[in-house]
């Protein structure tokens, strides 16, 4: 077994450090589910790495038979060592080293349905960010964009909070604003944000063209520079006396709307 003065195991430490994940393009996924997607992905899986804990979940066994029927690299280290990789509480005794997606504008998907796209500007909460990109992915809608200024979707938390909708969605990062509208312009994609003091409630808005839906951040919502530039804002009613809504449910209320508009349920 390998000891914690190996250097993959300092290769997959290091991997925790967003500076490094960016560099390398590779990120851990943790956990049977999560390891289980990205196997049954089309993403390449460099390595997988487990101790004698992940038998004790009735999948664990045949996750290592896959991994190793796809000539994965399968390492064994020992439980208190992945106890130190691990990034949770109660790790379940596997993960897996992982590419980053390689995704662009142009890769994005626009038909042949209408275009339904997700702006995420600043969102710093890593969990929101994980829970945007698994409404958009259960919302079948066509990819996320991530502006510059927002957490990064590979931060281990994030990636959990995804529960494998990553492999499944397309999410690109780090893009400056005036770039992300110029595309939308040309693609004739309609921007309507979600604003607490938009013109119109949200089911007065027309959610059956092609659209990007962009949610701000936590605490001040989309940027001012952006707001200025968007083609609708939308209101979410909120009766009650709560102040806003967390971001990640934000986009959720605003993706089934488009849905429910478009008559998908």
């Amino acid at each position: 077994m390998l000891s914690r003065y190996n250097p993959r195991i300092k290769y997959i430490r290091r991997l925790s450090i967003r500076r490094f994940r960016d560099r390398e393009k590779r990120f851990v996924a943790e956990g049977v589910r999560f390891v289980e997607e990205a196997l049954a992905s089309a993403w390449p899986v460099e390595a997988l790495v487990y101790c004698g804990r992940v038998m004790e979940n009735p999948r664990g066994e045949e996750l290592l038979k896959k991994a190793d029927s796809m000539n994965i690299d399968v390492i064994e280290i020992d439980e208190t060592l992945f106890d130190e990789l691990a990034g949770t509480e109660t790790p379940q005794g596997v993960l897996a080293v992982v590419r980053q997606g390689t995704a662009a504008l142009e890769d994005l998907p626009l038909a042949p349905a209408p275009a339904l796209l997700v702006v995420v500007d600043g969102v710093q909460d890593p969990g929101n960010l994980g829970t945007i990109v698994r409404s958009t992915d259960a919302a079948r809608a066509g990819g996320v964009i991530l502006l510059k200024g927002t957490a990064d979707i590979y931060n281990p938390k994030a990636c959990r909070a995804t529960m494998g909708s990553i492999f499944h969605v397309p999410v690109i990062q780090g893009l400056a604003a005036a770039e992300v509208l110029t595309y939308l312009v040309r693609h004739a994609i309609v921007t309507i944000a979600g604003d607490p003091r938009g013109e119109k409630v949200l089911a007065g808005v027309d959610l059956t063209r092609p659209c990007a839906l962009i949610v701000g951040s936590e605490s001040g919502g989309v940027g001012a520079a952006l707001l200025d530039r968007v083609d609708e804002k939308a209101r979410i009613p909120m009766p009650g006396r709560a102040e806003s809504l967390n971001a990640a449910v934000a986009v959720s209320i605003l993706l089934y709307e488009a849905l429910r508009q478009r008559g998908n349920f």
